[in-house]
């Protein structure tokens, strides 16, 4: 045996200080560096060595730390972020330039970017933008896009500016970028102290199966560590949850059948040391595997079993969207194109897998937890729970990627009842395997269109008619079959229309949320036939798209009229320049390349900001204190979009005053109003429009004060305010000011709600008081012998009305960009064969373009600013992009996706024959 594995007791040096640390056989180096020594920097994505977050350097060398026995430490020097950034120059410059370029977004896998990256820039003071992909290829990221980390470690000068005021339309740092590049950032998993009591939780292994549970409590009583057992026998409320108020279906824990492969019956407290032990084969539950329908077509089937009761067919429900008369337009029409479009599920991959951590303070429960949408979780724990929500504290903690699925609870009612069972502090972070099992995912489709066109190239009649797989519970599949008939037009004028999305239950990981609500699968369908029918007219695509595109003042298809902000022309417009030259570019590369060939397509997007004709309010609350200390508390959970920096921008610019000045509380639910969940794109629109009331009302307060003028300066001092109108000077003591229960002696609390309409019987109303609009080139080459694709280029032109920090735009738009190519080449969640990120493939480092990024700017009314969201809309056009550009490569079209190797290379095989 190696001496080391006998020695429980390993010296070593630990960012330039000597340690000595226990470790026990077989234990994880991240483990020691987190549990043992407090380096929390550290973070775990995977414990498989896939995604790098864990990367550490050991004698200089980068190491997955997850792979790594903590006994080879022993005798060695191990660096992680935090203490590079602390004594490293090269650190230190390199985390200057990850904030300039604004390289951090969400920020869990920067501290692996960065260590990978300080271990090349010891080598390669100045890499290439290869080497710089070769050293960093190990981490993956799911919200940058990479590109801005590479001109950070490349050593470009970044966008951002330091000295600015930081007022609307500035490119200013991430307020909260700081905690990200040094390590300091607490996420899930983060906070609780170590030795807490630990949760693990026993899944049904089958799709479907009918289980029974045995002696819960004497199988307790014999297991050494063990302190509680978990079951819906423990639940004191209401054992559902679920987004949709007439869709709550999902329960916490199972009773008699499961639906889904991965779904909780039971759950186990104990000791770090026993859970770790623990083997779930052990475990008293007795399981008979059922027949169960995972797809589409067979839970429609008269014989199939019923998921749920009043659900016929298993159908969830369904939504419609009609104006004008399809089947007429659609016989007049010079050219009818049609077609078939089918997508599977899609992972969210966020590099952080769900955790938090629970106890009790007195007769309260606190949770922290990483999530979208702190208030939901609150109320929807307070129903499991059967408790008054005055009860309980939700302190989301840092969120290291959501995109959607964070919206639906996890974590949170687990460590609720094992807090409230034990009476003690707990912790649970679910495994890579286990995230991928339980949460939600893309809706796989099975879309059918049918699209006509007059000679001329004008739209005549579009009818579209959708199935979508939301899996075992109904999660956010409601909203999906109400937003995807509004928006499967396109950004297109379209008089005569007809658009049905049905939800499917089957028996299979619920499908909820993911960047778009179905809209990208919709978009897929309606811009590959357009190049179709640009073609059959003999009309350039681009042209074709700019003939039809929605204008002020013309109806959408639900009848909805915008006088202004309509920005889609002007993003089509605004490619002409690079398609012409992309244009050119492939025909001379094809012209003398073999066996590869390079297309240039283009695709175009909208999407509706915020809830589809529902309430969509949120709070922003701000106040001073007597000290002079300006204080915005700030609900819109930022979880790597930039929210905290928005809304700051734009409270600032309302009240005067430089962003620099104002402090920042996050989404206590103690403490801070609820500024709704963050999803839809809505934070930027809605919660910056209360965060800009909030600002002009404080602005309002101080200047009746002293009775100046609107265009008066506000100054923030040492216990004082001083106003400037015109030429004479006011100063406010702040002391003399009676403060209010919370400490301020101004305050300002405003809410804004968009301005929506109901749809009525045909969805016809005003659904959204905004959209976003967006259009993207993407360039390819197409292997014709391997059937493989790679990304050259993209030039994608985005309409924001106004951008409020145009970094953090570009951000956007990249990692939006890298999404949508994932889901276009390479992503394939089957349940039960990818529940990790090898078999699983998302981009990486290497497979993303340079981005060239289009700011379009035509105010919308209601905006902020004239600002429009925009999460979206960045990955909408993009698969479609892609894929006509495969087709322009290859001349394939491909109807399903992803468009892997195998796919593609089989329908070239098949088109030459």
């Amino acid at each position: 045996m190696d001496p080391r594995l006998q020695d429980p007791d390993l010296a070593f040096t630990l960012n330039g200080a000597k340690v000595r640390a226990g470790a026990r056989p077989g234990m994880r180096l991240s483990e020691m560096l987190r549990e043992t020594l407090g380096a929390r920097d550290v973070k775990i994505g995977c414990n498989a060595g896939d995604c790098g977050a864990c990367t550490v350097l050991v004698d200089g060398d980068p190491v997955c730390a997850c792979l790594t026995p903590a006994h080879q430490a022993a005798g060695r020097q191990v660096d992680t972020l935090a203490g590079l950034v602390a004594q490293d120059p090269d650190a230190q410059a390199l985390a200057q330039r990850f904030e300039d370029h604004g390289a951090a977004q969400c920020g869990i896998c920067t501290p692996g970017m960065m260590v990978a990256a300080v271990a090349l820039l010891r080598d390669t003071p100045q890499p290439s933008e290869a080497q710089v992909q070769d050293a960093l290829g190990g981490v993956l990221c799911r919200c940058t896009g990479y590109r801005k980390i590479i001109d950070a470690v490349r050593g470009a000068d970044g966008p951002a500016r330091r000295d600015d005021q930081g007022s609307v339309g500035a490119a200013i740092r991430r307020l909260d970028g700081a905690a990200k590049v040094t390590g300091t950032e607490q996420f899930g998993d983060d906070i609780a102290p170590p030795g807490t009591l630990e949760i693990a939780l026993i899944r049904a292994p089958h799709p479907r199966a009918r289980f029974d549970l045995g002696d819960l409590e004497g199988w307790r009583a014999a297991q050494p560590g063990i302190v509680a057992v978990l079951s819906a026998a423990d639940v004191p409320g209401r054992n559902l949850f679920g987004v949709i108020p007439d869709f709550v279906d999902q329960p916490v824990f199972a009773t008699g059948e499961t639906r889904f492969r991965g779904e909780a019956v039971a759950a186990i407290v104990g000791t770090p040391q026993a859970v770790a032990g623990f083997d779930p084969a052990d475990f008293p539950v007795t399981w008979h595997e059922c027949p169960s329908t995972p797809d589409m077509a067979g839970a429609m089937a008269p014989d199939a079993p019923r998921l749920h009761a009043g659900r016929a067919g298993n159908v969830m429900c369904g939504g419609k969207v009609q104006c004008g008369d399809v089947d007429a337009a659609l016989a007049r029409a010079d050219l009818v194109v049609e077609g078939r479009f089918r997508s599977g599920f899609v992972e969210h991959a966020y590099i952080e897998p769900e955790a938090g951590f629970a106890r009790l303070v007195d007769d309260r429960l606190e949770i922290h937890a990483c999530t979208q949408a702190p208030v939901m979780d609150l109320e929807a724990l307070a129903v499991i729970l059967g408790w008054p929500q005055d009860r309980i504290r939700i302190l989301p903690t840092a969120t290291g990627g959501g995109f959607g699925s964070k919206l639906d609870l996890s974590v949170q009612p687990y460590l609720a009842l094992a807090a409230i069972k034990t009476g003690r502090p707990v912790r649970l972070a679910y495994g890579r395997a286990e995230s991928m099992q339980s949460t939600t995912k893309r809706h796989p489709s099975d879309l059918r269109l049918r699209i006509g066109a007059m000679r001329d190239g004008t739209l005549s009649g579009l009818q579209f008619d959708g199935l979508f797989n939301t899996g075992a519970y109904a999660s956010w599949g409601p909203t999906v079959a109400a937003r995807v008939p509004v928006h499967a037009s396109g950004p297109y004028r379209v008089a005569d229309y007809r658009a049905g999305a049905t939800g499917i239950h089957t028996h299979a990981p619920p499908s909820g949320a993911f960047r778009g609500f179905g809209v990208p699968q919709a978009a897929i369908a309606q811009e590959s036939l357009f190049d179709d029918l640009a073609d059959g007219l003999d009309i350039d695509p681009l042209e074709f798209r700019i003939r039809n595109a929605l204008r002020n003042g013309v109806p959408t298809v639900c009848g909805q009229v915008f006088d202004q902000g309509v920005g889609i022309g002007a993003c089509l417009t605004a490619l002409r320049p690079a398609y012409a030259r992309e244009r050119a570019a492939a025909e001379a590369f094809n012209a003398q390349s073999d066996g590869v060939a390079r297309g240039v397509g283009v695709a175009a997007g909208w999407y509706g900001c915020g809830n589809t004709s529902l309430p969509n309010p949120s709070t922003i609350r701000a106040g001073l204190r007597a000290d002079g200390g300006l204080v915005l508390h700030q609900g819109a959970m930022d979880i790597g979009q930039g929210a905290n920096t928005v809304i700051a921008q734009i409270f600032a610019s309302a009240l005067g005053v430089p962003v620099g000045a104002v402090h920042l509380i996050g989404g206590d639910t103690d403490v801070t109003p609820d500024a709704g969940k963050t999803s839809a794109s809505r934070q930027t629109y809605v919660s910056g429009n209360a965060a800009r009331l909030a600002g002009a009302d404080l602005r309002a307060q101080i200047l009746s004060r002293v009775n100046a003028g609107p265009d008066a300066v506000i100054g923030l001092g040492d216990g004082w305010i001083h106003v400037v109108d015109g030429g004479q000077t006011h100063r406010i003591d702040l002391s003399q000011l009676a403060p209010d229960a919370m400490g301020y002696v101004l305050c300002a609390d405003q809410s804004y709600d968009p301005p929506t309409q109901p749809l009525d019987e045909n969805g016809q109303g005003a659904p959204y008081a905004q959209f976003g609009y967006a259009a993207h080139l993407a360039v390819v080459e197409v292997d014709l012998r391997l059937g493989t694709v790679r990304a050259v280029r993209f030039v994608a032109a985005h309409d924001v009305g106004r951008a409020i920090n145009p970094l953090l735009v570009e951000g956007q738009v990249q990692g939006g960009i890298a999404q949508g190519l994932g889901m276009a080449l390479m992503e394939d969640y089957q349940p039960g064969r990818t529940e990790n990120l090898h078999d699983y493939l998302i981009p990486t480092i290497g497979d993303i373009p340079p981005i060239e990024t289009l700011i379009i700017e035509e105010p919308d009314a209601h905006g902020p600013f004239g600002a429009k969201g925009l999460g979206e809309h960045v990955l909408i056009p993009t698969a479609p992009a892609l894929l006509n550009a495969i087709r322009r490569a290859c001349g394939v079209r491909l109807t399903r996706i992803p468009a892997t190797p195998s796919r593609l290379r089989a329908a070239i095989r098949k088109a030459a024959s």
